[in-house]
Order: structure tokens, then sequence, then C-alpha cells
């Protein structure tokens, strides 16, 4: 499924999600086997496709809405489900719409989403399943527990391969500062990051179809994906090929994109962080800009940053900058400069001759290559 197409599924499942009025509805007609068929929606074109029924112009409740599904015909809501505006009506969509539906009521569903781009719902008299359409999406809800389950072994998933990125950050940061980073480093760091980002996602999607039975698990995930995408944006700030010209959101993006199989090879990503390397990426040395670093650090106003980055060129020159040289960027001064000396020569000490705890208790291990 495209960016896109996972965005419309996200609303989509937002507005049914355990919790909302039209999901308490929902689940009162399966409880009754009624079936129905529902479009949220009232624009000019859902409307073309609608003949007879007669018209509600109530507002929404869970039980008026069971009752009128009672009827055959489908209803017809407002776009934001708070009003029931037609009951008992035929939708007449156009019949050389492709389906790959086999039921009266899934066809007609499928192919009045298709021409009209409007969130349909159908739910099944005998099967007791709930199918949701919109333009070309077509998603089957599950139930809470069920959901509940594969969310849990989704989490469980994004903190194992979060532990992975923390440890690849920690090793990052120590070849840093030893000046001995190559493009095997930064490519692997990027790639574990679109792994989690990924995995984020597919978490956030049950997040939303379990709705309020979610907050937990969302609070989890907020914990976990603190500085993920922040830091990756640094690093391809810190890397990203001088000859690019794209921002670092895009270069992101472009990694987000690859499939699972491309994500493998480490050499598209430095293809897309501006590098055509044709041997090993280990033996590629490459230097970082520093900002990931001096922003971890301390706190400088972006334009100081830039300054530093560009008069010294990388992180290795800024650290062998003494007090005098850090001053003479416009904006610095005396006092910000001796802070950032001191607190490089602190964060330094701390990585390289320090064993941190992590939280879990016990020390960080090193990773030296």
């Amino acid at each position: 499924m495209n960016k896109k197409n996972e965005e419309l599924l996200i609303e989509c499942l937002k507005k049914i999600a355990p919790g909302t009025e039209l999901r308490l509805g929902i689940e009162y007609i399966l409880q009754g086997k009624t079936g129905g068929l529902i479009v949220v929606g009232d624009s000019e074109e859902v409307l073309k496709l609608v003949d007879g029924g007669f018209y509600i112009g109530s507002s929404f409740t869970p039980t008026k809405f069971y009752e009128l599904a009672k009827m055959d015909g489908a209803i017809i809501l407002s776009s934001d489900a708070k009003r029931i505006l037609y009951a008992n009506t035929h939708l007449f969509p156009n019949p050389n719409i492709k389906t790959s539906e086999t039921g009266t009521r899934h066809r007609t569903a499928e192919r009045v989403a298709k021409q009209t781009n409007t969130l349909v719902i159908s739910i099944s008299m005998k099967r007791d399943v709930v199918t949701i359409y919109k333009g070309d999406i077509r998603y089957m809800l599950e139930e809470p527990r069920v959901i509940l389950s594969k969310a849990n072994q989704a989490l469980q998933t994004l903190e194992k391969y979060k532990e992975g990125l923390d440890d690849l950050t920690f090793n990052l940061t120590v070849r840093e500062l030893e000046d001995l980073v190559s493009l095997f480093d930064v490519t692997s760091i990027l790639q574990r990051s679109s792994i989690v980002q990924k995995t984020e996602k597919e978490v956030k999607r049950y997040i939303y179809e379990l709705g309020v039975e979610g907050r937990l698990l969302k609070m989890q995930v907020e914990e976990l994906m603190i500085n993920v995408v922040n830091d990756s944006l640094n690093i391809i700030n810190d890397y990203i090929h001088p000859d690019i010209v794209a921002e670092p959101f895009e270069i992101k993006d472009k990694i987000n994109l690859l499939s699972e199989k491309e994500l493998l090879e480490l050499g598209n990503i430095s293809k897309i962080l501006g590098y055509e390397v044709e041997g090993s990426l280990r033996e590629f040395d490459i230097h970082p800009r520093g900002l990931r670093i001096i922003t971890e650090v301390q706190r400088l106003p972006h334009p100081i940053i830039a300054s530093l980055i560009d008069k010294f060129g990388n992180l290795k020159n800024i650290m062998n900058a003494n007090i005098e040289e850090l001053s003479e960027i416009a904006g610095m001064g005396k006092n910000r400069a001796r802070s950032l000396y001191d607190k490089l020569k602190k964060f330094t000490e701390y990585y390289l001759y320090n064993e941190p705890y992590n939280r879990k208790g016990g020390v960080i291990p090193k990773i030296r290559l």
C-alpha cells in the first residue's frame, strides 16, 4: 500500500475505532445480525447515486442507527458521521466499475467507494464481518482482541529494533569522536532507523484501529520513538554529499520508500546520500559535519551551528579548535565558546573512557569494529 492510501486508511480507521459512536452502532448491527451498507459522505457525487428511501436529517446515535439498519437499503451519513441523512435508500453506482466482491452488498459498496472516493462500510449479515472501502482501498476489520494480540507482537518487534538502533547510535558516536567513521556505519544506522520507522507505522495502524483501547500502546510507542526521526535527520545532515541539494527530510523519505529487499542493500542508501562506491562501504572513510553531536552537547541557535560547520568543515576540526577560534563565530561569544569547548571535552571523555549505564541496569558494551 502506498503512502497516500496508508494515510487515507488511517483516517478511515479513526472514524470507526472503538470508543466512537459509529463503532458502537456497528457493534449493535453485528449483534443484531441485520447486516448493513453505510456511506459516510454527503457530497453531490454520492447523492446522485441515491434513489428511493426517505430523508431522516437527525443527529447520529447508535440506537437510531441500529434501528434504521433493520430496513433494507443503504444508510447515508454526513461526512463527519454526526448526522443520519437518509435511510432505506438504493444505490446505483456505475456497473462497469470492476469489483472483486461477490455479494450484492459488497459489490455495491466497492463500486460506490471507487466512484465517489467516499468511505463506505459493508456489514455482512451471515459472517459478522465488517469491510471498509475508500477509493481503491479495501480493508476488513478484525475483532479488538485479535488486533490487540497483533499490536503487542508488533510492539515487541519495535522494541527489539529500537534496542539495535540505540546500540548502532552509540557505536556511531564513539567512531565519530575517534574520526573513524565509514560509509558502512552511516548506512547501517539509517537502514535500522528506517526499519524502526516502518515498524512504528504498522503498530500505529493497530493503535488507530483499537481506538480508546490502544491508548497504553500509544504511550509506549511514543516513548520508544523519542528522537528517532530527529536523529535520523541530523545524521543525514552530517553525511549527505555536498552535491546533493535535497533537504534531509526528502532524503529520509526516499530511504523509507525503499522496499524491504532494497533496504537490505546498503548500497541503495549510499546512492541516495550521493555516494557511488564500487568497493566495500567499510573501506570508504567519511567525516561528520558535527551537527548531531553539537546539538546533543549544547543548545545553540541554528545559524551559529551552521556558521560553525561552515568555518571548520567537520567535527574533528571543531573539536580541535580552541576557545579563541570558536569565539570568532558570529553570535558565539566567549562564554558560549568556553561552554561548548568544555562540554565537548566532557562528552568525549564520557563516551571514550567511561562505561555508560543503560536503562535496564549494567553497562552498555562498547562496540568496536
